[in-house]
């Protein structure tokens, strides 16, 4: 029997994994914010999306059947639909900056994003014809380092998890032969945390529903890094174990009205062991242990 044992990152956040710079922007009037991943090289990326309402940009890109295999950013934002423009605004900036793929006169950056939906918690939505997700975009793209902070902030700045104030943390894990994982996630979710990270508790057959009256207002967007290098197919199994560890934290998930989402990264800096499955284990598992771990950071 052979045990692996990870201890947290030199900062235990989510660019513990070298080559990653995060950003925020969030408008405290509005109750709303962006929250901005930017790889110094371009990185493999894979999603899983299990959430009944999602709202997403570029996910079919992720599939691995598809051409494009390298990706110049993530947005992970508030504001439902209208969030999304902040990932069209983060491509222009890519592609002023020369990066992305050469297939003109100018780079066209391949930039996925997910929303969550924070309309309904109460910041002033009357923005007009001018939403405010281009002008965060700006801010979260030319503050991105690597400090990635945690509560009210980014993505996660206008979020309500299970009826109680959610938001945005990260955290990380290293084994002893250097494989590093680590997680960020914007929690808005319907169902409240559980005893895993200090909530509610949970009792078989019983289920708390303290967001039933905002039906549609909910989803959690996340994403998993690691430093091992994994092509798509092998990143949508990450996504799709790390999913078990928001299935840890809160109860109920993956509902209709929530469009709970999961990337994962790879900076490739690392190679990948033979056989491919005892990593992709062992990668998955510590993505799931550290989403667990940024919710308890978020609600403890």
């Amino acid at each position: 029997m052979t045990v692996v044992t990870a201890k947290p990152g030199p900062h235990d956040q989510f660019t513990d994994i070298a080559g990653l710079r995060v950003g925020h922007a969030h408008d405290a009037r509005i109750k709303t914010g962006v929250t901005v991943i930017l790889p110094d090289s371009p990185v493999a990326m894979g999603v899983d999306v299990r959430g009944g309402g999602p709202g997403t940009r570029d996910t079919d890109a992720l599939n691995p059947s598809c051409l494009v295999d390298a990706f110049h950013g993530l947005v992970l934002a508030g504001g439902s639909v209208f969030g999304l423009a902040a990932a069209d605004r983060v491509a222009i900036r890519l592609s002023e900056d020369g990066i992305g793929l050469p297939l003109g006169p100018r780079a066209v950056p391949v930039v996925p994003s997910a929303i969550l939906f924070d309309l309904r918690n109460g910041g002033d939505k009357d923005w007009g014809d001018t939403p405010p997700y281009a002008r965060l975009a700006d801010q979260a793209y030319d503050t991105a380092g690597h400090e990635v902070g945690f509560g009210a902030i980014g993505a996660g700045a206008g979020a309500n998890a299970g009826g109680v104030q959610g938001g945005l943390a990260s955290a990380s894990l290293v084994t002893e032969s250097g494989v590093g994982v680590s997680a960020m996630v914007a929690l808005n979710s319907f169902g409240p945390v559980t005893d895993v990270v200090g909530g509610a508790a949970v009792t078989e057959g019983v289920i708390n529903t303290p967001k039933l009256g905002l039906i549609g207002g909910n989803t959690t967007i996340a994403a998993v890094a690691t430093n091992v290098a994994l092509d798509k197919a092998a990143l949508q199994r990450v996504a799709i174990m790390a999913h078990d560890g928001l299935a840890r934290a809160i109860r109920p998930l993956h509902t209709p009205f929530d469009g709970d989402t999961v990337f994962a990264l790879s900076t490739g800096a690392r190679p990948a062991g033979d056989p491919l499955a005892l990593d992709l284990t062992l990668i998955g598992t510590l993505a799931a242990d550290c989403l667990v771990r940024a919710i308890r950071h978020l609600m403890a």
